[in-house]
């Protein structure tokens, strides 16, 4: 009872329960039973992808067997795994594929408003917290993130915004805890590192003028190495990931992400559809505004918003000529809001022409999650900016947002569609979602993706050969093959570096000839009985990401341990 009533009166308690309250209302739909349609429709896949990997002791998981139409294919290589890690758990207690894929949007929902809720504490108080969290979790584009497109790794990107920009304050005007806060922004920034490491690309510039601010603001100066360690740790703590993305990028077809459909000069919303339609809908994003199907909206409360309340904040500082730490927070992201929203713009095209590793970012529209960050995080100011007839106010700001996106936190039709497991992954389900961003990391090995599923994991092209008890793992395969002459084998996996392959122990050359359009393996197999394995070995960049993060992890253990010692014995 004790321990209860110390819970009650904590300090955040009741702020926190109303923002959790806020996120459970905004993913109300998703508590009830089937599934809903999106854009990207591969997450029970994902999921179930990730489920087979720890199941087989690929640890991290790289290659999937099930997509590239059952040829294989090196997803979690380079699609960050964070949101899939953290639905294994909700596997691993008893939750279907579904409610995992479900839950797993909820969490991103949810947690986004506590960071936002903390951060906007910071500055603006508890109040100012949770109206900055219910705008932030109301944000027309949130709903877009996870109702329309259905894109986990940016909604959960979207929790550690905030998170990254509240540890790094802290840890710059902090004058103790400098552990504590290094620990936390190193841990926050490999979270978005493995949730979505294009958002880093949109995120960074804003991140480092942030830094700036306050290093100049508290003259802290002596903060930049802490800064630098947090930055060096997280990228060991994800080192398993972001090395092979930044160093085997070529081993692949990237070149796909960036052409046709996702070219970023064919989506760039007009001033119409940031700014003023309520437009609403769940199709895709195309060539010209008058056939986008899909929202780009800012939204009223919060583009008016920003602008209503940084002439507030002028005539405040009119009026008492006093730079504070408040009215620097509000000038910073008023301008980052709208310098945001200018980069989703056409106006912006000399820039996205000038930085080329924007392409990769694919879709300007997606710097309305910088928006939404500024914005949201503005409103919280409301409570410090408004004088008279503040709290009716801020009451009436937040039920109106609510009001104003309450429709758009439905999935399609307005309900969730009657689905199970099984049939999500079976029948011409399953056959859309082995297809599905085929072209996203093809090997270069193949000269086009596979146009049929893979039907038999060992072909053989030439010779004489009887093919038996086949198996397929999620990084690796073996059959036993009966050869009366010596035989060329096609193996049902597409060619990706390291896969080798072994004749009863002893390696042989795989190779893909010259008539081969998929890329799927080959080897020769002499004349006798032999059992072939084949596994995926990791590369040098793989195994040094794979000991960067497994020490980076154990400096961790060992430093919060040793802090916890030192605790205890105070």
């Amino acid at each position: 009872m004790k321990s209860l009533v110390k819970l009650l009166n904590k300090p955040d308690f009741w702020p926190i329960v109303f923002v959790l309250l806020m996120g459970v209302l905004a993913s109300r739909t998703l508590f009830g039973p089937g599934y809903f349609n999106m854009h990207d429709d591969l997450q029970v896949m994902r999921q179930l992808s990730m489920e087979k990997c720890f199941l087989d002791g690929q640890i991290p998981c790289r290659w999937i067997p099930d997509m590239g139409y059952g040829f294989g294919y090196p997803l979690f290589n380079f699609y960050p795994p964070l949101p899939y890690l953290v639905g294994e758990l909700m596997r691993v207690v008893g939750y279907s594929f579904i409610a995992s894929a479900k839950g797993i949007f909820i969490i991103a929902i949810l947690a986004s408003g506590i960071t936002m809720y903390y951060l906007a504490r910071e500055f603006f108080g508890k109040l100012g917290g949770v109206v900055a969290a219910t705008f932030y979790i109301w944000a027309p584009y949130h709903a877009v993130d996870v109702y329309v497109r259905g894109a986990m790794n940016e909604a959960w990107a979207l929790i550690w915004f905030p998170a990254i920009m509240w540890t790094s304050y802290k840890l710059i005007s902090s004058e103790k805890n400098s552990f504590k806060w290094v620990t936390a922004l190193a841990l926050a920034w490999f979270a978005l590192f493995t949730s979505h490491n294009l958002m880093v690309i949109v995120f960074a510039p804003f991140f480092s003028l942030w830094v700036l601010l306050w290093l100049v603001y508290y003259k802290k100066w002596s903060r930049v190495p802490h800064l630098a360690i947090a930055g060096v740790w997280s990228f060991g703590l994800a080192a398993f990931f972001t090395l092979p993305v930044l160093f085997e990028k070529g081993i692949v077809q990237t070149e796909s992400l960036v052409v046709g459909y996702y070219e970023y000069t064919a989506h760039f919303p007009s001033i119409k559809q940031l700014l003023f339609t309520r437009f609403w809908g769940y199709g895709p994003s195309v060539w010209m505004d008058i056939d986008d199907k899909m929202s780009f909206q800012i939204g009223w409360f919060h583009w008016v918003g920003s602008i209503v309340l940084m002439a507030l904040a002028a005539r405040d500082y009119l009026k008492n000529r006093k730079i504070s730490r408040e009215l620097l927070v509000i000038i910073f992201l008023f301008v980052f809001g709208w310098f945001a929203a200018f980069m989703a713009h056409p106006r912006s095209t000399a820039v996205w022409q000038a930085v080329k590793s924007l392409q990769f970012v694919q879709f300007p529209w997606r710097y309305l999650t910088m928006v939404i960050l500024a914005f949201s995080f503005l409103a919280g100011s409301s409570v410090k900016l408004l004088t008279k007839g503040k709290y009716l106010l801020v009451l009436l700001a937040m039920l109106g947002v609510i009001v104003y996106s309450w429709n758009y936190f439905l999935p399609e039709h307005g309900k969730l569609g009657s689905l199970t497991d099984e049939e999500k992954l079976s029948g011409a389900a399953w056959d859309l979602q082995q297809t599905a961003g085929i072209y996203d990391y093809l090997p270069n090995t193949a000269r086009t993706a596979p146009k049929a599923p893979m039907k038999e994991l060992a072909l053989v092209l030439e010779g004489e050969a009887d093919v038996r008890s086949e198996e397929l793992g999620t990084n690796w395969a073996r059959f036993t093959i009966d050869v009366y002459q010596e035989v060329l084998v096609q193996v049902g996996i597409l060619q990706f570096p390291n896969w080798r392959a072994y004749v009863d122990g002893v390696e042989v050359g795989t190779f893909v000839p010259d008539n081969e359009e998929w890329g799927r393996i080959h080897i020769f197999v002499p004349e006798g009985t032999h059992t072939v394995e084949l596994e995926l070995e990791d590369t040098p960049v793989r195994t040094v990401g794979n000991y960067l993060s497994l020490a980076s992890w154990a400096a961790l253990g060992i430093l919060l341990q040793k802090k916890y010692k030192q605790r205890k014995s105070l």
